[in-house]
């Protein structure tokens, strides 16, 4: 992994990110991405080799782990920080295009390309809305895979080519278990952190929707009040004037 270039990345997303999107962004890199990177891949190393059953049917223990394990945990969760980290990237490549069109007017102010508007709001939004999608479709595949996050000790297998039913045994169960548990939750708090970080988004744009029609309503009236005081001066000044003879 290219750390510098992942660091990086980071920086420039995380100048354009909200403060629910700062914390969305702390939440996926360290409790998930180095979790996952540098202790949840020696848990799950070599699982199938580990997995032991107590028969000697050629073909039994494979078909056993392939049944228990379609997809390991690990590698589920690898596939669902690709998907869910990948939306992001459409930030940057809005700011990349922003930034080279604002460099070409000869602007060079980072306060204005900092500015989570126009275009880049809706970006913004479209990226948060494609990481709950993936988010929650992630869940319910984990969920329709294992249906559960405990991970058993014992499990009864009876598929073919197994002669009858068969025990296999899982190593580190609970160790499995707490890492499950600990993953589980860390995407459902991104989730919660994107569904908050879409309605924080959605109330500023109507208060500021708001607060620009109510400017522009104040302007408007004073407009209309300077030409009505004006229009009575002119009056005043065109009256005939009443004077001694």
């Amino acid at each position: 992994m290219d750390w510098a270039h992942l660091f990086s990345t980071i920086n420039v997303i995380s100048k354009y990110s909200t403060v629910i999107g700062r914390i969305w962004l702390s939440v996926i890199f360290v409790f998930r991405v180095l979790v996952l990177v540098v202790a949840a891949q020696s848990v799950w190393h070599d699982e199938q080799s580990d997995f032991q059953c107590n028969t000697l049917q050629p073909g039994c223990k494979n078909v056993c782990f392939d049944h228990f394990f379609p997809i390991l945990h690990v590698r589920l969760w690898a596939l669902q920080l690709i998907f869910v980290a990948t939306p992001t990237m459409l930030v940057v490549m809005h700011v990349s295009s922003r930034y080279r069109r604002e460099k070409k007017k000869g602007k060079h102010g980072e306060a204005t390309l900092a500015k989570i508007d126009g275009g880049l709001l809706y970006t913004y939004l479209l990226s948060i809305l494609c990481r709950i999608g993936f988010e929650t479709a992630f869940l319910y595949i984990f969920y329709a895979l294992y249906s559960t996050y405990h991970m058993p000790r014992l499990l009864n297998c009876q598929v073919s080519p197994c002669p009858q039913i068969v025990e296999c045994f899982v190593a580190r169960p609970t160790e499995k278990t707490i890492f499950t548990v600990f993953m589980l939750l860390a995407s459902v708090i991104c989730l919660l952190l994107n569904i908050a970080e879409v309605i924080y988004l959605v109330i500023k744009r109507i208060l500021f929707s708001f607060k620009k029609a109510g400017m522009q309503f104040k302007a408007k009236t004073e407009d209309v009040s300077k030409d009505y005081r004006k229009g009575n001066f002119e009056q005043y000044l065109s009256k005939p004037k009443s004077g001694n003879l």
